[in-house]
């Protein structure tokens, strides 16, 4: 009977957004074009030479080395393995959702396992410092400055989550640097590799589809977004809050437009980035739902993020003078 009512809602559900495609056709096309031209102009440049890159590093042993280093840090801040450092560096220089990207991409090579790869996820949630920096600070907020106040609050608070959950599902091992260890390690990698052209072949295939899968989120969420907006005809705040929501993207651009002091639009702004809206949420669990990768600890590990990430820009703000 629960099973039978809950296709009748998304059947009613369905429906209506059809209705609502239909009537405001042209408003859709708008939004469905935005999203590509967003996907376009900065999110493919900046996520696909990423998404190869990562790939080769891992098939060639790169991450083994990265993790002896970075093991002492790793293993004494977050009680994890130091091949996770990786995922770190890495989802820090190109944001979400290459972070579940790379946490996949350790699962499957057997580097990490399916618990470490659920805490992982739950500290490496960085938006993209390009993005923030070009774009959020600089096109929104009118001053780039803000946007190294809104990537440090970001940062800090990622590591204070990352410290929260360190005993969640903790990873015991030596602290010690062991490079012959690693280099032992990525020579039984190098062997276990193929064909340099068929890695190359598979990596871009893999880039191009999960760029695909980010694209078709966005715009399904832009366009839902729009028609809750028209549908519902909300004020300039409800604009903001639902769009925040739904995909950060509209969600920022609109609490740039608020009538607010502009402290109030910076924190608002960190905030709705450690949130990342519902469109990059169903992009995370789309990439690891096919695996026994948990997910609502990344959800949960959210919200924290965003009282965290709120907190400390508040107090930069008042250190920091821009």
């Amino acid at each position: 009977m629960k099973k039978i009512l809950n296709s009748l809602i998304i059947l009613i559900i369905v429906i209506f957004l059809t209705i609502e495609v239909i009537l405001n056709s042209s408003s859709v096309v708008d939004s469905a074009r935005f999203s590509f031209n967003m996907w376009k102009d900065n999110i493919f440049p900046t996520l696909f030479p990423f998404f190869v890159i990562s790939n080769l590093l891992i098939n060639y042993g790169f991450v083994e080395l990265v993790g002896e280093l970075f093991k002492p840090i790793m293993s004494k801040l977050f009680k994890i393995k130091g091949e996770s450092s990786f995922v770190f560096i890495l989802s820090m220089l190109s944001g979400f959702p290459s972070n579940a990207k790379y946490t996949l991409e350790l699962y499957n090579n057997n580097i990490i396992d399916d618990k470490e790869a659920t805490k992982l996820l739950t500290f490496t949630h960085f938006p993209n410092p390009l993005f923030v920096i070009g774009t959020v600070a600089l096109s929104f907020l009118g001053n780039k400055n803000y946007g190294f106040i809104i990537l440090a609050s970001i940062y800090i608070s990622n590591i204070l989550i990352g410290i929260m959950y360190r005993f969640y599902n903790p990873t015991n091992n030596t602290s010690k640097i062991d490079l012959k260890s690693a280099y032992k390690k990525m020579k039984e990698r190098y062997k276990k590799n193929k064909t340099f052209g068929i890695i190359l072949t598979k990596t871009l295939v893999d880039s191009i589809n999960m760029l695909l899968l980010i694209l078709g989120a966005i715009s399904l969420f832009l366009i839902l977004n729009k028609i809750i907006v028209n549908v519902f005809n909300l004020n300039d705040y409800f604009r903001a809050f639902t769009s925040s929501v739904l995909e950060m993207t509209g969600g920022l651009k609109y609490t740039s437009l608020l009538n607010i002091p502009i402290n109030y639009k910076i924190i608002l702004t960190s905030m709705i980035l450690a949130f990342g809206g519902l469109s990059i949420h169903t992009q995370i669990y789309s990439i690891i739902c096919e695996t026994k990768i948990k997910f609502f600890p990344y959800f949960i590990s959210r919200f924290i993020h965003v009282i965290l990430s709120g907190l400390i820009c508040f107090i930069l703000l008042n250190i920091v003078n821009i």
